[in-house]
This record gives structure tokens, C-alpha cells and sequence, in this order.
């Protein structure tokens, strides 16, 4: 195994020291943090690996206006509030967003930028709160009137200015998933030209929009069956106004869900008494249009696609909530490796202390959790510059390329956040210290915009039959090709998304006859594992073309064998199947386990300089305790004595 050796400055070159405060009673300075270098104090390589991970030439139009953003007061965790004050604090720095804009609709056109909010919002304390709201009002709302100027000329004035903000019904108490058969009625009206808005049930209730007066005057675009002389055209959006600054409005029933931890926001469920709508009130385009005697007309025969054109701006939500995990997850491995570096135990004698970051038990834990966020976050790049950029033709395919990834990022947001609160013990257990909301938040990235078990379901009966898997034409060599040789352990794991799509076809050809759901059942958890495979396989692919990208050597190499403990990780499950298959050897699946030590004992002293790379504030930073080499005295600050109150961070 090849040793990494990188010419570089110790990690702890690359920090600069905190500016002193009086000692505490640990007998250390107080000050909570240490910041990052500035950029001109960054050693090439963290600098080369900022470029990497931030894309480039575009980092300052991105990723800047949001990484300055959070370093504001304002983004500090606040101690104390109840369920209402977090969401009202949510709305407020919706408005923050907003005086960044010159447009906002701008915003809402650029999948790229829009992601970006979401990746830098997620890291601070209630930032799901803000990716939520963000993620509504932009993408949902705005973006769906941009997307269906194809009506009646609207002036989106009150929106852009947040005079109004705007939400996004569609989801229903009884219809989730099958969102394509949600019950909410919009009538066209002959007598007036308009519709009337109906909830004919408790079931057809929209859950769980922010639809309160919290946060001021509000609109929506709610999702209905429009129906015509009777006739059910199938399911598309309808803008409507909720509330104005007296409450909600007449015909509208709003009820606050109980408080949901991770993303404070005003959830509710919602319902409409026969509600009147003007006739501009329905979004129409090519796939949908009325006449002005209620004629319809529509580009699409088949209702499902109706319905899935009017809501295609979820792909683009998939990838902020995408976006959301991989900010998250980055932020918390940043606080854990920082923690296990000042945090200091008993050694192995007598009156010796050594820091947690010694044990390998605890870095290696941390440095797999490091390979997959830089995995994650190459992967991002790679599929939001797809969707940006893609071709009509391309649309299916890359729309289902986001939906596999939005489930396997999301996945391993949950893994990675767990991990890093376990690592820092109880004291992660308070928010203050930055980790304890990320896993509760992760889960809710894994629901919105789509289950993820839901649409890797749909994307494996898709891709059963209509995906090529990885090339097959020319066999690996055993024995001639080492676990060290990155190439070939990529091809490794394009073996197994092959050898998971060829089970899964034989289980479905030799499922019962007649029978189209048990012969899916017979088949469907081996697609499964073949879209696990796929996810991976990209995520490799991005790794390794960022490694092609890096211009600093020591970038490279760290980056190369970062990747190499990628891929070996990945493989460890499918060596079976590998061995069995003839890509593997009897010897180099039982060298996998010391590959993967190796290549951790290599990386351990470079976690200072991966992390640096995540380019956090220094602000943020800074008010966490746990980030700090003064934790214990920055912790035991913000405890009030006895009639005091806590102190605000």
C-alpha cells in the first residue's frame, strides 16, 4: 500500500491563533472557536480543495452572498425560545434572504444558486426552519408561476418583496406519495369564468404547509383536480390567496400541526369550503390550457403527465433538500474533527492525557464519514450542473438521476450527522453546540419532495429494463490489478450495479405469471440494491473526476486517497458477489480490511486540512463551544448562576 506523504504545513499551521481572552477556570483562554485562516493565509493545498468542492470560478457567485450570510449575528443560536419564536425567527431570516436579492426571481431560475442557499442555511441553529421557507417560497411557489407564464401576464411584485409570502399545496392527509390522486376539487364555473376550491373530505385536508398568519400575508398555489361539465382533466396548480394582514381568509380552515423538531416552521393542515377563484387563477402551459368557455386543451393525453408537468419544480427541490444534507453534514464532521482535536482523555500512563483524535477507534469513524461528504458534495456539483444544463431530450433520464441522488445523499446526511453527535458525547446533546439538530432536520430532507424509499422504487423499475448498467466488455484481471489502483476499484463497483441489474431482471422474468405486483415484489429488492449501486457508482465518478481537476499536488494525492477509502468502503458489501463472479480474488478480499486501515492510518493527520476545506465561517465557528479548543470554559459561560438567565450565543 502506498503511504501518503504530503509536504505540507501540520494542521495545526493553517490555523491561526485565536485572538487571547482571560483564562477560564480550566486554565485555558475562553475565547469559543478559532477561525479559519483567511484566504490569503490558506496554504495551497486547502486552497486548491476549497475550489474543488465549491466550484471554482463560480464559488463567489454561489456560494458567497449565503457563506456571508450565516456569518451574521443574526444566524447565531438563540437559547429559550418556544415552538412560535422559532418559527417566527425562520420568517425573519426569509426576509434577510430576500434584501441579499436584486431579484428574486432570479433566484428562482438558478438551480445552482438556489441550492447553494439551501447547503449554507441548513448549517446554522433552526436553519431548516429557513430551507424550508426557502425552499417553499422560491422554488415551489415563485418557481412554479415563472414556470407557467404561458397564462395570463401576473404581476409578482407583492411575492419578489416578500410583501406576500408564498406556499405550496399539494400533498394531502390521506395522499402522500400517490400525490396523483389527491381529492381536492377546482370546479370551472360557467357563471362567473372562475373555479371553486373544495376540500370534499378529511382526507383530502393539505398537510403540512407553513399556511398560519405567522409571518405575514400569504399566498398559495394549491394543487386540484380541475374538473369541467364533471369531467376530471387531472391535477393542476391554482393561485390562491390565504390570508391578508386581518387572518386567514373566508371559506379557508387553517390548524397548527404539533410542533416538529428540526425545522421550525408553522405547519398545517389546511382546507377550503367551496372557495372562488378567478379565472387567472389557474397556471397554465402546454400541457394544460382553458378556453375562455371552458374548453380544454393540453400537449398531453395522459393525466399522470399533467399532473407531473404542473409540479416539476420538485426535481429542483429534491436537489436543495440534497444540497441542505450535504451542507449539514459537512458542518457537523467540521465541529466533531475539531472537538476530537482539543478534547484531551487519559493516555495509556499514568498522568498522561492524549486527545481523542488519537484513538483510531475514534478518527477513523470520522475520516470514512469525511470520504463520503466530499463524495456527497462532488456528486451535488455533478447532478445540479446537470439539471441546469440538460436538454429536453435529456429531461427523464436526469430527472431521475436527482431523484437517486436525493435519496442516497439524504441517506448518508442521517448516517454522518448520528456519527458526529455520538463522537462529541453528551455535550452534543445541546443545541448550543451545534450538532443536535442536524440528524432530526436529515430526516426530514429523506421525506420532502418524495420519500426516498418511494422514488428509488420508481426509479428501479425504470431503470430495470431501460439502463445500461456499467460496461461489461472487457473482464477485470484478478490478481494484476491491486486495491490500491483507484480505476480499478471503480470498476469494481461498476461490476456490482451489473451483477444487482441482472439478478433483478432473472427475479422478475421468473415471478408469477399474471400477476404485475407479485412479480415486482419478486424482484424488487434486488432493483434496489442495483440503484444503491448506480448512486454509488456516480458518486465515485464525481470523486474521481475532482481528483483529475486538482492542481496542487499535495490536493491530489490527499484527494486520491480519499477517494481510494471511498471506494474500498463501498465494495466491502459486495465482495461476494465480486469473488463469486470472478472480479475478485480469494487474497484481495481478504486484503479489503487492511486496504481500508491503511489507507485511514494515511489520511488521520491530514483531518485538520479536509475540514478546513469546508470553508465555514469563522463566525459560525466561533459560536460553537464544541469547535473550540476552550470548550469546557466557553460551556461552562453560558450557564447562569443561580436567578441569572442563560446567555444568548
Amino acid at each position: 500500500m502506498t503511504v501518503l506523504t504530503i509536504t505540507e504545513a501540520s494542521p495545526a499551521a493553517v490555523i491561526p491563533a485565536a485572538c487571547p481572552r482571560p483564562a477560564g477556570p480550566h486554565g485555558s483562554s475562553t475565547e469559543a472557536g478559532g477561525s479559519l485562516p483567511a484566504p490569503a493565509q490558506q496554504s495551497p493545498t486547502v486552497t486548491d480543495l476549497v475550489r474543488l468542492l465549491f466550484e471554482g470560478d463560480d464559488q463567489r457567485r454561489v456560494h458567497g452572498p449565503w457563506r456571508e450570510l450565516i456569518a451574521d449575528e443574526s444566524f447565531r443560536h438563540r437559547e429559550g425560545l418556544s415552538p412560535a419564536e422559532h418559527a417566527a425567527l425562520s420568517y425573519e431570516r426569509l426576509h434577510a434572504v430576500n434584501r441579499r436579492l436584486e431579484r428574486a426571481e432570479d433566484l428562482a431560475r438558478d438551480p445552482r444558486l438556489l441550492a447553494g442557499l439551501h447547503e449554507w442555511a441548513a448549517i446554522v441553529h433552526g436553519g431548516g426552519g429557513l430551507c424550508t421557507l426557502a425552499s417553499i417560497h422560491y422554488n415551489l411557489f415563485l418557481g412554479s408561476l415563472l414556470d407557467h407564464e404561458g397564462g395570463p401576464a401576473r404581476d409578482l411584485t407583492e411575492f419578489t418583496t416578500l410583501r406576500r409570502t408564498g406556499t405550496f399545496l399539494c400533498t394531502e392527509l390521506a395522499h402522500g406519495n400517490d400525490a396523483p390522486a389527491l381529492q381536492t376539487t377546482a370546479e370551472f364555473d360557467r357563471s362567473t369564468g372562475g373555479f371553486v376550491l373544495h376540500t370534499p373530505h378529511a382526507g383530502a385536508q393539505k398537510f403540512m404547509p407553513n399556511t398560519s398568519p405567522t409571518g405575514g400575508p400569504k399566498s398559495a398555489v394549491v394543487a386540484a383536480r380541475l374538473l369541467v361539465d364533471g369531467e376530471d382533466q387531472g391535477v393542476f396548480l391554482f393561485l390562491t390567496p390565504l390570508s391578508d394582514a386581518q387572518g386567514i381568509l373566508p371559506g379557508i380552515r387553517v390548524r397548527r400541526l404539533p410542533y416538529r423538531s428540526g425545522a421550525p416552521v408553522d405547519h398545517c393542515l389546511t382546507a377550503f369550503d367551496r372557495v372562488p377563484l378567478p379565472r387567472s387563477a389557474l397556471l397554465e402551459a402546454e400541457h394544460g390550457r382553458l378556453t375562455d368557455d371552458g374548453a380544454f386543451n393540453s400537449s398531453l393525453g395522459n393525466r399522470r403527465k399533467r399532473f407531473l408537468q404542473s409540479i416539476g419544480r420538485v426535481t429542483t427541490g429534491k436537489l436543495c433538500m440534497s444540497g441542505a444534507a450535504v451542507g449539514a453534514s459537512r458542518a457537523a464532521l467540521a465541529i466533531a474533527v475539531r472537538y476530537a482535536q482539543h478534547r484531551r482523555i487519559s493516555g495509556p500512563r499514568a498522568g498522561e492525557q492524549v486527545p481523542l483524535h488519537a484513538h483510531r477507534s475514534h478518527h477513523s469513524r470520522l475520516l470514512h464519514g469525511l470520504a463520503t461528504a466530499y463524495a456527497m458534495t462532488f456528486l451535488h456539483r455533478a447532478v445540479t450542473a446537470r439539471w441546469a444544463d440538460h436538454a429536453p431530450e435529456e429531461r427523464a433520464e436526469v430527472e431521475r438521476l436527482v431523484a437517486i441522488v436525493k435519496g442516497w445523499i439524504t441517506w448518508q446526511a442521517r448516517t454522518l450527522t448520528i456519527e458526529a453527535r455520538e463522537r462529541c458525547g453528551a455535550h452534543a446533546l445541546f443545541p448550543v453546540n451545534g450538532l443536535a439538530d442536524f440528524p432530526q432536520y436529515t430526516e426530514g430532507t429523506i421525506t420532502a419532495e418524495g420519500d426516498n424509499l418511494v422514488v428509488w422504487v420508481k426509479a428501479a423499475s425504470e431503470m430495470l429494463f431501460g439502463h445500461c448498467g456499467a460496461s461489461t466488455d472487457t473482464a477485470a484481471v484478478p490478481g494484476r490489478r491491486d486495491l490500491t489502483d483507484t480505476a480499478f476499484l471503480r470498476e469494481l463497483l461498476g461490476r456490482a450495479e451489473s451483477l444487482w441489474q441482472a439478478r433483478a431482471r432473472k427475479e422478475l422474468r421468473n415471478g408469477p405469471a399474471g400477476d404485475p405486483l407479485g412479480r415486482w415484489n419478486a424482484a424488487s429488492s434486488s432493483a434496489l440494491r442495483m440503484v444503491e449501486a448506480h448512486a454509488r457508482l456516480q458518486a465515485a465518478d464525481a470523486f474521481l473526476q475532482a481528483v483529475e481537476r486538482a492542481t496542487d499536488p499535495s490536493a491530489r494525492t490527499l484527494l486520491d486517497h480519499l477517494c481510494r477509502l471511498f471506494l474500498l468502503a463501498q465494495l466491502g458489501e459486495y465482495s461476494g458477489d465480486l469473488l463469486a463472479s470472478g472480479h475478485l480474488t480469494a487474497a484481495q478480499v481478504l486484503d479489503l480490511p487492511g486496504a481500508l486501515e491503511e489507507a485511514v492510518e494515511a489520511l488521520a493527520p491530514r483531518m485538520t486540512t479536509l475540514v478546513d476545506a469546508f470553508d465555514l465561517p469563522p463566525e459560525f465557528l466561533a459560536s460553537i463551544p464544541l469547535a473550540g479548543a476552550a470548550h469546557l470554559d466557553e460551556f461552562d459561560r453560558l450557564i447562569p448562576e443561580s436567578g441569572e438567565e442563560a446567555v444568548t450565543v
